[in-house]
């Protein structure tokens, strides 16, 4: 999540990677596929750590190929990304994809800083907006970051997401690292990232939270 866990690159290395790997594909048969599911989130989504085919967003979309759901699902998600990130990210992505479906997953970023809650929130109902303009259902997704900065300011961090899902009758969906987080075993050594044996976890409790909203 935190950008100052990543190993920093050259403004050119940078820019060839943003040219090279503009977006993730978790699946190639996209011409098979009714319907996008755009994911827009940080390390969390994107794999931080993870070896390439086994990040939860892999798993989840063998589980819906597997259950001959034609949705397929493209992996937005950059390591380190804040919520202004993703505002400058959205747009193109809109544009080049036009996904039925975008699941917002952003925000930890913003919060380890200490950033305004009102900037956080601000920024979080203009992604919303920007997705609904494009006529796109809203997925958010709950982010609850550790007490740094205090009970008070977490509370009120976390009471975002819910206020924002009530406002636009948004499905919000569980925290990914619900159940993950305290068990020791599924944590990377920095204590903030998902490991491998998490991915098919995190996969199977965002599997069973679409489902139970309907999202299919």
């Amino acid at each position: 999540m935190p950008a100052n866990k990543l190993k920093p690159l050259s403004i050119f290395g940078l820019i060839a990677l943003m040219i090279t790997l503009p977006y993730k594909y978790v699946s190639a048969s996209e011409t098979d596929a009714n319907k996008t599911l755009l994911i827009l989130g940080d390390s969390l989504s994107a794999g931080y750590g993870i070896a390439q085919g086994s990040n939860w967003t892999d798993f989840l979309q063998k589980k819906l190929d597997d259950k001959n759901i034609k949705l397929q699902l493209i992996n937005a998600s950059i390591s380190g990304d804040t919520t202004a990130n993703g505002l400058n990210r959205l747009p193109r992505a809109l544009k080049q994809f036009h996904p039925e479906l975008v699941l917002i997953e952003l925000g930890a970023n913003d919060g380890l800083r200490g950033l305004s809650l009102r900037h956080i929130k601000n920024n979080l109902e203009l992604l919303i907006k920007s997705c609904l303009t494009a006529e796109a259902t809203v997925l958010l997704m709950e982010i609850i970051i550790p007490p740094n900065y205090g009970k008070k300011y977490t509370r009120a961090f976390q009471q975002i997401y819910h206020d924002l899902a009530e406002k636009y009758s948004l499905t919000l969906l569980p925290f990914l690292l619900n159940n993950i987080a305290t068990h020791s075993e599924l944590m990377q050594a920095d204590g903030i990232h998902p490991n491998k044996k998490a991915q098919i976890k995190i996969s199977e409790g965002l599997w069973q939270s679409l489902t139970e909203n309907k999202v299919f």
